[in-house]
């Protein structure tokens, strides 16, 4: 992508522009990204994906949190400082978005989707260095929040996720490192599986953007 035109991503031969760049500001145009996020998608997911009509709101929350636009996010109660914890029905497409958003703002750092039932399965074999790892400064997904095993190393069980958000709580505090997360779980069973200690630090880590409960799965 060129820096000077930042609004602009091309993909193969096409060049998507989602907005006009003013000055040193870009103009974002949501129109204009749902049709770049509806052909990057194709390209990611397959042919079958495809941008709902019933997810355009959720869609204008995180579009506007992905390219900063303070105003609507103060609205809507997003902080742009914090991560994104994206809730919702089984199917209803968190992953895929939280997959695909990322490549709309290529000159922003970006963030690795990590499903957690694989960072368990790696402490399981390898322990505790597991969890050490995830407390690095680079940015993470931590994508089915709250539905993974408990973590089993040597006869001992250990909550490792609840673990691993303590220590990006720490991170996010001291060095602004932000994290990400999507879960079908709810707030109040988000904190049964993880704790009230750990729930009081995931209201400061994450904003909450969650899908209605009536969304279909889109999977079927």
């Amino acid at each position: 992508m060129s820096n000077k035109n930042p609004h602009i991503i091309i993909e193969g031969a096409v060049q998507y522009p989602l907005g006009t760049l003013k000055g040193k500001c870009i103009q974002y145009d949501f129109d204009k990204m749902l049709i770049y996020l509806d052909a990057k998608g194709k390209l990611l997911f397959g042919r079958n994906f495809k941008i709902h009509e019933e997810d355009r709101e959720i869609l204008f929350k995180l579009c506007s949190y992905f390219i900063g636009d303070r105003g609507v996010c103060d609205k809507f109660g997003i902080d742009t400082n914090k991560g994104l914890l994206l809730t919702g029905p089984v199917g209803c497409g968190k992953t895929s978005l939280m997959r695909l958003l990322r490549h709309m703002v290529p000159h922003k750092r970006p963030y690795e989707v990590i499903p957690t039932r694989n960072i368990v399965f790696g402490f399981n074999n390898i322990g505790y260095t597991v969890i050490e790892h995830y407390g690095d400064r680079r940015f993470y997904c931590l994508d089915d929040l709250g539905v993974e095993p408990t973590g089993r190393h040597f006869g001992k069980d250990c909550n490792v996720i609840g673990e691993i958000l303590l220590s990006r709580y720490e991170l996010f505090i001291k060095h602004k490192v932000r994290t990400h997360a999507t879960s079908n779980l709810n707030a109040e069973e988000l904190e049964e599986r993880y704790g009230n200690r750990v729930r009081s630090r995931m209201r400061e880590l994450f904003n909450l953007v969650a899908f209605s409960a009536k969304t279909k799965d889109k999977r079927k």
